[in-house]
């Protein structure tokens, strides 16, 4: 089996910062792990990935400039640095694993986690 669990979020006020931790665990192939949010009566919306082999990364646009994405392999573990956070940010988070494609679609992604609250406050 495959678990991905995610750790890290919390409550914080408007231009403070998170960090998300996501650690993978089991047997299957990661080609690449992405970060998806979820607000309250939206889709699920891309955040960012990154490629398990070169380490490209990826971004929304909403999360240029104020989030990082980063990856330890050995580890299993993929982290998502939040800076500036905004109210609009409020969403549970989610990370995945990809295992044949860097995507922008939660389709395309096998495996996720839980999730885990962020909530910016104003």
């Amino acid at each position: 089996q495959a678990q991905l669990v995610e750790s890290g979020g919390g409550l914080v006020q408007a231009g403070g910062s998170l960090r998300l931790s996501c650690t993978a665990s089991g047997s299957f192939v990661t080609y690449a792990m992405g970060w998806f949010r979820q607000a309250p009566g939206k889709e699920r919306m891309f955040v960012a990935a990154i490629s398990w082999t070169d380490g490209n990364t990826f971004y929304a646009d909403s999360a240029k400039g104020r989030f990082t994405i980063s990856r330890d392999n050995a580890k299993n573990t993929v982290t998502l640095q939040m800076s500036s956070l905004k109210p609009e940010d409020t969403a549970v988070y989610y990370c995945a694993s990809a295992g044949g494609v860097v995507s922008e679609s939660p389709r395309d992604y096998n495996y996720w986690g839980q999730g885990t609250q962020v909530t910016v406050s104003s």
